[in-house]
């Protein structure tokens, strides 16, 4: 990939376990859903995605710099979250998002949530109600 912007590197990288894969994926597609329906196309670039995602995404994800950073944000949180198993976000008892980051991360997934839902995602609709 060219011109591909690397997410940020935070410390030793660790493979993925099947249900970190399940939510960071879910991650992606609701902040690209996000991204792709309120920034303006010409400030996206590729993002160099972890080994594990990149089959999923073969033409590549392409973010804004804020969309981008809030995803690497959640994916370093994702990989590190201590809890197994790991409750939904808005019902944990271990906050490891910043109230500005939590704040940012419930607005795209509200907006992308009922977006994807009625373009007929009925897969998402349990993260929704979660």
């Amino acid at each position: 990939m060219t011109n591909a912007v690397q997410l940020p590197y935070y410390g030793p990288m660790k493979t993925f376990t099947n249900k970190q894969l399940k939510d960071v994926r879910v991650l992606v597609d609701f902040v690209r859903v996000y991204c792709h329906a309120r920034h303006n196309r010409s400030l996206r670039t590729l993002l160099d995605l972890p080994p594990e995602l990149r089959h999923r995404y073969s033409r590549g994800v392409e973010l804004c710099p804020d969309c981008a950073g809030l995803l690497a944000h959640g994916i370093q949180k994702r990989r590190t979250c201590p809890l197994d198993p790991k409750p939904s976000c808005k019902h944990c008892r271990v906050h490891c998002y910043s109230k500005e980051y939590r704040a940012k991360i419930r607005e795209v997934m509200g907006f992308s949530g009922r977006r994807m839902i009625m373009r007929g995602r009925f897969d998402y609709l349990w993260h929704f109600f979660s």
